[in-house]
């Protein structure tokens, strides 16, 4: 049986060894470019490394970490290619993170067979926790955590689209179908933050183009089982080791059918 509580405790060690001593605390030389506007931190590496090490101890199987995989792609095919495998973001959001901005988050995510069946997101400064298991559901620090179906009308709907990396004819699509939806903004630039608000009712849709594992894995777990919905644009399933594009999640069928026929066509 997965010992959930031993991963939320290593989290939680990490955060406090390694980024919260550094958060809003950074020295220049602390930051650095890892690709042209991808930052990466002592705090991600450091936090990378602690959590790494230790998850081997609750289950033997490779470790993916984000900044780990930068250095060295070739260590995703452990997604497709080994039975078991953990995913680590040390720190989502490094960018707010670098301008002390409390949105960010520690998460990792548990990967059998190429289905992700477990994960948590840690946001260190409120000490709060997400975790959740294939078909167990989805607690927020032991609470559990149902979406409840958004608004028919695309007019009371809020989400956000992440339009960074679209092609030029799908950015203008997006942002021409923004005046149809109550709100919908480019999101929080941490996908811990913005999963947990599409699942607990703050966001009734999110968009994505470019789908990195250690960062979409977590998040879209527990959108399903909390009673969201987390597919391809083009209704395909969600694996976090395929190299597909675009992620629409909503809070239900119907809802993920609007979003798309607005964003999307």
């Amino acid at each position: 049986m997965l010992d959930v509580d031993a991963v939320t405790e290593i989290l939680r060690e990490a955060a406090e060894a390694a980024v919260l001593p550094r958060f809003r605390s950074l020295s220049e030389g602390e930051v650095t470019e890892k690709a042209p506007g991808e930052l990466v931190t002592v705090a991600d590496r450091e936090a990378e490394e602690l959590i790494g090490a230790r998850l081997r101890d609750v289950v033997a199987a490779p470790v993916v970490g984000e900044e780990a995989a930068s250095d060295d792609p070739g260590l995703l095919r452990a997604l497709y290619g080994e039975p078991v495998a953990w995913l680590v973001d040390p720190v989502d959001g490094t960018r707010n993170f670098v301008r002390g901005d409390t949105r960010f988050a520690v998460m990792a995510a548990l990967v059998r067979h190429g289905e992700t069946v477990a994960a948590w997101i840690l946001r260190p400064t409120e000490d709060r926790v997400y975790v959740a298991e294939r078909g167990s559901g989805t607690w927020r620090d032991g609470v559990r955590v149902r979406r409840e179906p958004a608004p028919a009308d695309p007019a009371r709907l809020h989400g956000s689209a992440a339009t960074r990396f679209l092609a030029p004819a799908a950015k203008r699509r997006v942002e021409e179908a923004a005046t149809r939806f109550a709100s919908m903004g480019p999101g929080s630039h941490c996908v811990g933050v913005d999963y947990p608000l599409l699942f607990e009712g703050g966001q009734d849709f999110l968009l994505f183009h470019r789908t990195l594992p250690w960062d979409h894995a977590p998040g879209s777990l527990m959108l399903t089982e909390a009673g969201g919905v987390c597919l391809r644009p083009d209704g395909g399933e969600y694996r976090p080791g395929d190299d597909a594009v675009g992620l629409l999640c909503a809070s239900d069928d119907e809802c993920w059918k609007t979003a798309r026929s607005l964003l999307v066509g």
